[in-house]
């Protein structure tokens, strides 16, 4: 009878805890999407030869010899 009790008491514990999430998840709001409506499209990544990051093609910075590079100071450490 004791075993039963306690089964029963960790039984509505477990489904309080769970409608408690579940109400939760159904507060919480939804992820918005982009201002746009639609998302954005990937960007190229390109990697810079001196320190080896990886950045967006439009946020690089083009040497000389065509390489790309992640700042000015790596573009003149890099040779140009």
């Amino acid at each position: 009878m004791k075993f039963l009790l306690v089964l029963a008491v960790l039984v509505i514990a477990w489904l309080v805890w769970r409608s408690g999430r579940e109400r939760d998840r159904e507060d919480a709001p939804a992820a918005a999407p982009p201002a746009g409506g639609t998302p954005a499209l990937p960007q190229d990544m390109v990697r810079c030869p001196v320190c080896a990051v990886h950045l967006p093609r439009p946020d690089a910075l083009p040497g000389s010899s065509g390489r790309l590079y992640c700042c000015a100071e790596h573009r003149r450490d890099g040779g140009n």
